[in-house]
């Protein structure tokens, strides 16, 4: 319908986060915003809305070893009317997505001159507990199982991770592979600011996704609801041969980006006195429909907006889901970005499954399994 840049920035910025706003700023001649009708293609399984009018009346919040997590019987969006920040965010925790799943992509940082390399091709393989329609909760809170090997390049090729998250952060646990080191390690803190090992450094752990994993740091307010131009339906990006196409300057290629206009909640992190981060506060977006975090824009210490993180909806009317396919994160001060699961140059990119054998998921198995 429009484009958005610099020129006509000032007439639309009711509508942008800070974020994409310091983006059009920074990038005046590569970054841009296509804006296409709204289309509210969001969809679940039958059973998924059944339960979430249940937990309407039933969901509550507790206090988990790392902070807040949802008490409520397995499946649905645990607070469809949320009362507060921590409630939103914990549906985002919570959103649907396939069960079982597997993907081959790549990820690509972007240095600040430009230059984008290539820092891991790998397979990943996800399941989801929660998102079962016949989940026993006596099998443990798990909220999401995840394994990656990498491909390549052939230096890291070989080398995997395996993380199992739980409701309860203080028992969420990731495991690593190291080729050069032949053994499998757990990860003493795999959370909050701590930089994921697969993204030199780039991006970190409560990045992934836009937002992932322990909440106790930060006093989450709820500021509201309000229209925003998000990136939504964005089939597009996956269309291009070449990931190549799908990368321009030091963010995606405003060619390949759909952006919409859509309802969001607002929530804003502020650090806890006493508590460390590397940053001070953030604020997100979350679609109304989907409950995912599109968007978030993070300040520093110095109140600098430092950086902006990002998941790329694309729409599955087969399964049906909504479902992020590219994320990342732009570092507005370093000029240097983080661009993850390109699957542009792969035979297959995403695969609804059947239930992985609990081996997938498994340390020991990992560690069988190393091959240099």
């Amino acid at each position: 319908m429009y484009s958005i840049t610099p020129k006509n920035l000032a007439q639309h910025a009711d509508k942008l986060t800070d974020g994409t706003k310091a983006m059009l700023e920074k990038y005046p001649e590569t970054f841009r915003v296509d804006v296409y009708p709204t289309r509210r293609t969001f969809a679940a399984p039958q059973w998924f809305y059944e339960k979430t009018f249940k937990n309407a009346t039933l969901s509550k919040t507790v206090e988990g070893g790392a902070g807040p997590r949802a008490e409520v019987a397995p499946g649905g969006v645990p607070f469809p009317i949320p009362k507060n920040g921590v409630e939103v965010m914990l549906n985002h925790q919570r959103a649907w997505a396939p069960e079982n799943m597997h993907e081959v992509a790549k990820n690509f940082t972007v240095s600040s001159n430009g230059q984008s390399v290539m820092v891991s091709h790998y397979e990943n393989y996800f399941s989801r507990p929660f998102n079962g329609q016949d989940f026993d909760p006596s099998e443990g809170q798990w909220r999401m199982k995840v394994r990656t090997t990498n491909l390549g390049p052939a230096i890291r090729a070989g080398e995997s991770i395996i993380s199992h998250f739980n409701d309860d952060e203080s028992k969420t646990q990731t495991w690593i592979y190291l080729t050069g080191q032949r053994r499998v390690r757990k990860l003493p803190n795999s959370c909050c600011d701590t930089p994921t090992p697969f993204s030199a450094g780039i991006i970190s752990f409560d990045e992934l996704g836009t937002f992932l994993g322990d909440m106790s740091r930060f006093d989450w307010k709820l500021l509201g609801k309000k229209e925003v131009v998000v990136p939504y339906n964005s089939n597009r990006t996956m269309v291009p041969p070449k990931t190549a196409d799908v990368i321009k300057g030091r963010h995606l290629n405003p060619d390949h980006v759909r952006w919409e206009l859509h309802r969001v909640w607002v929530v804003e992190a502020t650090l806890k006195e006493g508590k460390r981060h590397t940053s001070a506060r953030s604020r997100y977006y979350i679609d109304e429909d989907s409950w995912m975090a599109i968007l978030g824009d993070r300040w520093d210490a110095k109140g600098t907006l430092a950086r902006v993180v990002y998941s790329i909806p694309i729409v599955m009317p087969d399964v049906p889901a909504v479902f992020r396919s590219s994320f990342g994160v732009y570092d507005l001060v370093n000029g240097t970005s983080y661009i993850g699961s390109l699957y542009n140059e792969e035979s297959e990119q995403m695969r609804i499954d059947k239930p992985f054998s609990a081996s997938t998921f498994s340390p020991e198995a990992m560690a069988g399994e190393g091959i240099r």
